[in-house]
């Protein structure tokens, strides 16, 4: 491990813990907690997160007391810390003298009391309130002996992140007069002439909350802009009190790259603009869902923690929070079988997570989330739950020499929020043409065959990308069209996909048909969009299955087309081009294929660049490196039902036992190979 990493990471080795919270039991618990934390080789928890209240019972009083026994227990047990700022959650006597500091939503309900995240991240006074207490946390812990890092708020904008409260609008039309400067600048932007939505005085803009109908998508789109960049300022204020008391304790705070879900597909925060911000990037992932086939939850746990490595340049990160078993805010909330905790555990930090932990240590006997799986269940440490947790931590400290080691890939699949915002809005020809969705199916396609991917942001360098695939990138800058066409001309094989370079940053189309920003690139042209029906489908003369979405299409006499449309007015018309640039290659994709098309269209792609595929072992096996220098590790996590082989020769870190050329992982196994060793 280099000198800078053990300087910020919370331990050394892979950090193992989760969310610690005492205040929730009498005192005489906490020492047997610590004995059990050793017992399991947890070396490192989170305090404080929801403490507000306890910590600052009135608005004049304060109560330190009982955190600085924790602190001072969690020190005698050589537990590291990594203590929150105790900000995400206001006390009830604060949000009762200043409702005004309470979220509204788009209805203009102001939220009451009696949850967590009950404030506007507009409010001013908030902010006061909560820096005060960031500061008294940072003068009276920044020297402590346990004291790892800091945690700012908790998973910010889980609740809270769009609030249409009066601070809100103000603080929207200062953030668009820093953006515009002036109104016609913005009028253009926004392309007010349409429905004479003309502004003449920045009083007149408000958030786009409940209207007669559509609202304006530029509007909106800054909006969603404008609410990212809001939750972000509380973060950077709380860290610059920090970092001015405590300058050498590195700060985070716990993204939700893998959680947006409903209408916000793709959650509320632009995590490409907060990665910089942070010393240690830090994210939570929760796993729910079916256990194996090509729709199985554990493909979209590997699509976040590519992402996760994507925005923060694949450096190790932190998995802050994920479940030990079943989480409670689902319909129906599935326990997890023997074996599927180690495996979730093991693909994340497979992708490149240097530290595992939970929500939460002990399972809360009262509360919201009294049913959310911990560490230590109900049941307490005679079970087989608690028994499993032992035995990752054994394994995870026996995988001690993997940290600091990197994820190395050859294929990029890229992502944007702005983009998936923008499909998230109503008046689109599709609302299944969702960008998140397209870049899950595009990665999985991929993934199936034991390639891994980086996913990273649009503005991600892609020099060093043999494979790069664009997925539904529906607004596209001029500069990102280049740097793609760039990489296809210095070699790389390029797939740009349906509803991609449509319009540009402010959501506007680029004339002249699509797809707009690559037409050039592709030597394509589109004229029409033609969805599909939900549960329709298309097929193609290579024998692909399309879904959600097809194109009339003509293409330029330098373009191979590689397969056609075989029935309906479409019969005959391109669906999947190729057109050699420079020493690469730029392919286009007209239609969604189904599981299967994506397989072949990853393995055509692998097949021009070089890239070996294993698809024999099918989707439940994931198949994943990481390496430092002459020493790699490869992990290979079995989901499905039958034992798979694997060519393999080391050190099984999980089991202990010595390979020889083959490795074999039973049904629900997992076993991560020390090679060069």
């Amino acid at each position: 491990m280099d000198t800078a990493r053990r300087s910020t990471w919370p331990t050394q080795g892979i950090s193992f813990g989760g969310d610690y919270n005492p205040e929730q039991w009498p005192e005489d618990v906490w020492r047997r907690d610590v004995e059990l934390m050793h017992e399991a080789g947890v070396d490192f928890v989170t305090v404080g997160v929801f403490s507000w209240a306890r910590l600052q019972p009135t608005a004049t009083t304060w109560d330190f007391e009982w955190l600085d026994r924790v602190m001072d227990l969690m020190h005698e047990g050589d537990i590291r810390v990594d203590l929150a700022t105790a900000t995400a959650s206001p006390p009830p006597w604060l949000a009762t003298a200043y409702p005004q500091m309470r979220p509204v939503d788009e209805r203009g309900y102001r939220y009451a009391i009696g949850s967590r995240q009950t404030w506007s991240p507009s409010s001013a006074v908030y902010r006061e309130h909560s820096l005060v207490l960031v500061e008294k946390m940072a003068h009276r812990y920044g020297e402590h002996p346990a004291l790892a890092m800091w945690h700012v708020s908790n998973e910010l904008g889980c609740h809270n992140a769009l609030c249409y409260s009066d601070d809100s609008a103000h603080a929207f039309r200062e953030w668009l007069s820093a953006k515009y400067i002036d109104l016609e600048t913005l009028n253009t932007a926004w392309g007010t002439d349409f429905w004479s939505q003309r502004y003449s005085d920045w009083d007149e803009i408000v958030p786009p909350s409940v209207s007669t109908t559509f609202g304006n998508p530029t509007h909106q789109l800054d909006w969603r802009r404008f609410c990212s960049d809001a939750l972000l300022e509380q973060y950077r204020a709380e860290k610059a009190v920090l970092n001015r008391i405590t300058p050498d304790v590195p700060v985070t705070t716990n993204f939700m790259v893998g959680m947006g879900q409903g209408p916000a597909l793709a959650g509320n925060m632009d995590y490409a603009s907060w990665a910089p911000e942070q010393d240690i990037v830090s994210t939570d992932h929760y796993l729910v869902g079916p256990e194996t086939g090509d729709g199985a939850a554990h493909h979209k746990l590997s699509f976040s923690a590519d992402l996760t490595r994507g925005v923060v340049g694949r450096r190790p990160w932190l998995l802050m929070e994920h479940s030990t078993s079943a989480v409670n805010w689902q319909h129906i909330n599935r326990a997890k079988v023997p074996g599927e905790m180690m495996r979730n555990s093991l693909a994340h930090m497979a992708r490149g997570a240097d530290g595992i932990a939970y929500f939460q240590f002990r399972a809360s006997k009262a509360g919201a989330e009294k049913f959310h799986s911990a560490l230590v269940p109900h049941a307490g440490e005679d079970s087989a739950r608690w028994r499993e947790v032992v035995e990752l931590g054994a394994a995870l400290r026996r995988m001690a020499p993997v940290a600091g080691s990197t994820v190395d890939a050859r294929v990029a699949v890229l992502f944007d929020w702005a983009s998936q915002w923008a499909c998230e809005q109503e008046g689109h020809p599709s609302m299944a043409m969702q960008p998140k969705e397209i870049a899950r199916r595009a990665h999985h396609g991929f993934t199936s065959a034991g390639v891994t991917c980086d996913v990273v942001p649009s503005s991600t360098d892609l020099s060093d990308y043999d494979v790069i695939v664009v997925p539904a990138l529906y607004l596209c800058s001029d500069e990102t069209a280049a740097r793609i066409a760039d990489a296809a001309e210095a070699g790389a094989q390029v797939l740009v996909t349906a509803f991609s370079g449509i319009a540009d940053e402010d959501d506007h189309v680029r004339l002249g048909g699509y797809p707009g920003a690559f037409r050039e690139l592709l030597g394509v042209r589109v004229e029409e969009f033609f969805p599909l029906a939900e549960g329709e489908t298309l097929s193609l003369d290579d024998e692909t299955v399309g879904e959600i979405w097809s194109e009339y299409l003509t293409a330029s006499e330098d373009v191979d087309v590689l397969a056609r449309h075989t029935r309906g007015h479409l019969r005959g018309v391109p669906a999947l081009t190729k057109r050699t640039v420079g020493t690469g290659a730029a392919w286009y994709a007209a239609t969604v294929p189904d599981a299967a098309g994506w397989a072949t269209l990853a393995d055509k792609l692998c097949a021009g660049a070089g890239i070996e595929t294993r698809r024999d072992l099918g989707s439940d096996v994931e198949i994943v490196r990481r390496s430092a220098g002459e020493q790699s590790w490869l992990f290979v996590l079995n989901h499905g039902s039958d034992k798979v082989s694997v060519p393999a020769t080391g050190t099984d870190l999980v089991s202990g036992a010595h390979v020889d050329g083959e490795l074999i992982v039973a049904a629900g196994g997992s076993a991560v190979i020390a090679e060069n060793s």
